[in-house]
Formats: structure tokens, sequence, C-alpha cells
């Protein structure tokens, strides 16, 4: 049985942890794979977004293996070796130019929350809870990971987090902006693929400008960022897909975006 799958559907591919019998607990094959098949479908032009999931119902992913920390984490060396391939896998989601949200049923702790913080949004279903338990095993999370936690929640709350390592359910969640929806457990599939329908009839070069502008301002705006967002604009005007974006507005119909 392959531990990830990925599940093309037309525009949206779909990466799934699929070990259900321990809650999709992520091992280290699995971050080395996540990481390669997620930079594979960066680079895939018929791909517009991407949905990371767990198998079944029952938990997104408890996070990383931990049965396995004895022997690929027990000390600074393997810790440096795991802790570079975790890091890998992170750093392919979050700099995906595609469109990626992490769709949430049950649990979501540990690593699992750094993944769905790499993604762009959160969608959940009611029931799912959210953790970061680093303090009971002495770990310290990743700084990247921290940074996003703290733009999504605020310090107070991602403090909060940390420090107690509790458990957040789904109204917490998304009161707090961790999530963006929240929905029935049988409504929260069928929404996020209408979802990333829509975004990925849009046109790909405007929408992937979008992120790197928004990441741009996250980061600081440079001159380094300014430069690249101007070219990025002037790009997308010299661009065929504008010239169908201004003929479908003019002729009232639906645009046919191609992505050039």
């Amino acid at each position: 049985m392959t531990d990830i799958l990925v599940q093309p559907d037309g525009a949206i591919a779909t990466v799934v942890f699929n070990r259900p019998e321990r809650r999709n607990a992520i091992s280290l094959a699995m971050w080395q794979e996540l990481a390669r098949v997620t930079e594979g479908l960066a680079k895939d032009e018929s791909v517009r977004a991407v949905v990371y999931r767990g198998a079944g119902t029952e938990a997104f992913a408890a996070g990383a293996d931990i049965s396995e920390f004895q022997e690929n984490r027990k000390d600074r060396a393997s810790a440096i070796r795991y802790n570079e391939q975790t890091d890998a896998a992170y750093k392919a989601i979050r700099g995906c130019p595609k469109p990626t949200v992490a769709m949430v049923y049950g649990f979501c702790m540990g690593g699992a929350m750094a993944i769905a913080m790499a993604c762009d949004l959160r969608f959940a279903a009611e029931g799912a809870k959210f953790g970061i338990p680093a303090a009971k095993l002495n770990i310290i999370y990743p700084a990247d990971a921290v940074a996003q936690l703290v733009a999504l929640v605020g310090p107070a709350y991602a403090k909060d987090i940390l420090y107690s390592a509790r458990a957040l359910d789904a109204a917490e969640a998304l009161a707090l902006g961790f999530i963006q929806r929240l929905l029935p457990k049988e409504d929260l599939e069928r929404a996020t693929y209408e979802y990333l329908r829509t975004v990925a009839a849009n046109a790909p070069m405007s929408v992937r400008g979008s992120k790197v502008m928004i990441q741009s301002i996250l980061e600081g705006l440079t001159e380094t960022h300014r430069t690249r967002l101007r070219q990025l604009a002037l790009e997308v005007f010299e661009s065929e897909d504008y010239k169908e974006g201004t003929r479908a507005f003019l002729e009232k119909r639906p645009p046919r975006f191609q992505g050039r």
C-alpha cells in the first residue's frame, strides 16, 4: 500500500496521507515522498490547485510517527537529518505556486499542523481537532511554522497553543482565524472541490501573481519584491489569457484561460 497517494481530477490534484490504521501518522518516508510529489505537482501545468487530506474521516494526520523517533530522531545528528526532511516537505507546500487547501477531518496534530499551515487555506469538518503537543515531547516547533501560526492567530494565541499544548476544537479554530471554512462532515468534500473548481476556472497567471503578492507583503515589500511584482504584472498584460479575458468580458461569455 502506498502511504502517499496522488489523485488527479481535472485541474485539481489531491494528495492523500494514506495510513488510516495509524490516524495517518506521517513516517519519515512519507515526509520525503510528500516533498517529491508536491514539487512535481508544482511543475505540472495541467494542475491548477492542490488539496491535502488524510485517508478516511478520522484524521487529517495525527502528526509525525512518534514510534520512529527512537531510531530516526534519537540524537542530535539524527534529529538534524529528520528535520531536514520535514522542512523540505513544508517548504515544498509553502512554495507551491498553485492554490493549496488542507481539507481536515478529525485530528490535525503536531507536524500535520505545520502541513496545514503551509497550505494557503484550511477547510475543516465539524468535530475536527487541532493541536501542537511539542511541549509534551520536549520539542521546539519549527520557526517557519511558528511564524505562520503567529500570522494566522496572533502572538498571544500562538503562545497559548504552544505553551499549553492543548487541543483546539473546530469552532475555536474558526474563531481564531486558523481555519477559513467550517462545515458539516457530509458537506466538506463537496464544498472544498466546488470552491477549487471556481478557483481553477480563473486565470492561473492572475491567481499565481496574487499568491506571490501576498507572500511578498508578508515578507516585507523590499525593492527586489517590487521589481519582481512589476515584472509579473507586465507579463500578464502580454499574455494570451489577458486577451481572452477581455474578449470574454466584451462577448459576455465565460473565459477559457490556458495559463499563458
